[in-house]
């Protein structure tokens, strides 16, 4: 259906080199936009790159300094022009008990997981606002509503998403540019892979969803194209729960 279609978009997706910003770039590109992958570790995002269909082109970067973002922006228009839809996927989970958290990794992620989100878009926008168009995706998870063990700085900056994406909302949505987030229950990702590990872990977390299983990774395709696309024009400043019904419990 043409509403859903990202067809001649251009999109940027941050943390592309795995877990769902793979996933979601792959989708993008195989849906017709042309996609600038940006991680830190360049051998993945080359492998994204050759494995996905449609136009794509890599960029390595380090996303941890809110400092270099302005400098970014600019290489990330280089391939195909300043991007239309940014998807910010890029994160970091430290799992350090609150008794444990120690600055230098407060900050670390607070600047992956909410300053460089705000301020890769802010960079981007201005181009968004000369077309009339544009979206930001962000990513949020269970821990912006809920607090879990180990998860104290981590569980800070994605309830920073929340508060983060309807602030993008308010200032950009009169502009043309949606601002929406998706928050992802129990997927298997690298970030998530102590989970998996644990096979009786994993087992207990799927039971406590609604529909009785964790997420795939086809599960958060559906979502993000309706974000990216037009489909979600009259929706902004939202978190959509992509979590088979673990916070509706």
């Amino acid at each position: 259906m043409t509403e859903f279609s990202v067809e001649g978009r251009v999109a940027c997706v941050t943390g592309a080199s795995g877990g769902l910003g793979r996933a979601v770039a792959s989708a993008l590109a195989n849906r017709g936009a042309r996609v600038i992958g940006v991680a830190r570790r360049a051998e993945q995002l080359e492998a994204w790159a050759a494995e996905t269909q449609g136009e794509t082109a890599v960029l390595a970067a380090d996303l941890s300094d809110p400092k270099g973002v302005e400098a970014l922006a600019a290489r990330i228009a280089e391939p195909f022009g300043a991007p239309d839809i940014l998807v910010n996927a890029a994160g970091i989970n430290t799992r350090e008990s609150a008794d444990d958290v120690t600055l230098e990794g407060w900050q670390i992620t607070l600047d992956l997981n909410l300053a460089v989100p705000f301020f890769l878009a802010q960079a981007l926008v201005p181009a968004m606002k000369a077309k009339g168009w544009g979206r930001v995706l962000n990513f949020a998870s269970l821990q912006t509503t809920r607090a879990f063990p180990g998860g104290l700085s981590y569980g800070a900056s994605k309830g920073g998403i929340g508060q983060l994406t309807r602030a993008m909302a308010e200032a950009w949505s009169k502009d043309g540019i949606t601002a929406n987030a998706l928050g992802p229950g129990f997927f298997p990702t690298e970030l998530t892979a102590p989970v998996f590990e644990d096979k009786e872990r994993a087992a207990r977390n799927a039971g406590l969803t609604c529909i009785g299983r964790n997420g795939t990774m086809d599960d958060i395709v559906g979502p993000a194209l309706f974000f990216c696309s037009p489909a979600s024009d009259y929706v902004t400043g939202q978190v959509l729960m992509v979590d088979g019904g673990f916070t509706a419990r």
